[in-house]
């Protein structure tokens, strides 16, 4: 039993679990600004097409 315990206390005082959580909240992080940046992108790139499509001539 003593080596449980043994393996038990080195879990708990490795910095494996809180790495690893960070590095997850850190992607979040970024997720959500690069989602945050496409939207805005997207809409100033909807008014630019939209722009070009008015002063391109008809196909007619």
């Amino acid at each position: 039993m003593s080596a449980f315990y043994q393996n038990l206390r080195k879990l708990v005082r490795s910095d494996d679990g809180p790495t690893a959580t960070e590095y997850a909240v850190l992607l979040a992080v970024i997720c959500v600004a690069v989602l945050g940046a496409l939207s805005s992108f997207g809409v100033h790139m909807d008014g630019i097409y939209t722009s070009i499509a008015g002063t391109m001539p008809s196909g007619g």
